[in-house]
């Protein structure tokens, strides 16, 4: 028998709100990470840090970067105090440029909220070294799945590849008063359905091509870069992801906060 390595993960982050109104989310999350084998490190990417160069942050002790404005001050006050991995950061660097991206390094970069904020429910001891990853732009879901299998290698090492978004994003849409108990928006069951499906199927073709194939695609994410990190984690879990899907509700009526942890099948341990 053969068992499954998780070798990535999708993370809907939601809003900065999700660390102090976690709502069903976080109990998810830190039921994932509880299930979870202990990574060697994590290697992030969030759409919170854009660049025109595959860039990633190689600083000894990243900083809590609060790139948000207008919420409540207690989120300012939270820390997420994971150490780095100069030479993740190298080695990552490494493969993008072998499998001709230009890549560079960062040697100060911190973390960005859509890194911290759901690891700070994944890994609470921020014990784990955490190294960001910033999404080369423009990107499109093909080239996002492109810059994960080209970072594949890197699960065999025991790096565990999160990218962190939203299942769906249309911010003009969010209703603060609705609770994860009322029943989301009819036109989000329908699009995380349909991913759901797609995903389950490793029907990589009609996923690519979500925003033409999948229902109600473009009002579920106006601008797709929170979706791209889906793809990016598909690409990393190698040519035949093994799908473990851990529903998070949808929070503020639309904003859905499914995670996904992508195996890869592995030699049985020795006896």
């Amino acid at each position: 028998m053969t068992a499954v390595r998780p070798a990535s993960l999708f993370l809907s982050h939601g809003s900065p709100m999700l660390a102090l109104e976690p709502g069903s989310a976080a109990p998810m999350l830190q039921a994932l990470g509880a299930a979870l084998p202990r990574p060697a490190a994590v290697l992030a990417l969030s759409p919170h840090w854009m660049a025109r160069t595959a860039t990633v942050g190689a600083s000894p002790r990243p900083a809590t970067i609060h790139d948000f404005g207008g919420f409540d001050p207690a989120l300012y006050a939270l820390q997420y105090p994971a150490p780095g991995d100069a030479a993740l950061a190298a080695r990552t660097a490494e493969l993008l440029q072998s499998a001709g991206w230009d890549a560079r390094i960062d040697p100060s970069r911190g973390l960005d909220h859509g890194v911290w904020s759901p690891l700070r429910f994944v890994f609470p001891q921020a014990d784990v070294p955490v190294v960001p990853l910033a999404m080369p732009w423009p990107l499109d879901a093909a080239g996002a799945f492109r810059l994960g299998r080209a970072l594949a290698p890197l699960a065999a090492d025991g790096v565990l590849l999160v990218g962190t978004g939203s299942l769906t994003h249309n911010l003009h849409e969010l209703d603060f008063g609705a609770t994860v108990q009322e029943p989301p928006a009819a036109h989000v069951v329908d699009f995380v359905d349909w991913m759901r499906d797609a995903i389950d199927r490793g029907d990589f073709t009609a996923l690519l091509d979500y925003r033409r194939r999948a229902p109600h695609a473009v009002r579920a994410h106006p601008t797709d870069e929170h979706l791209l990190p889906l793809f990016w984690a598909l690409g990393a879990a190698g040519p035949t992801p093994i799908p473990h899907h851990w529903p998070g509700g949808v929070h503020y009526g639309t904003l859905s906060m499914d995670a996904w942890v992508f195996g890869t099948a592995s030699a049985p341990a020795a006896a």
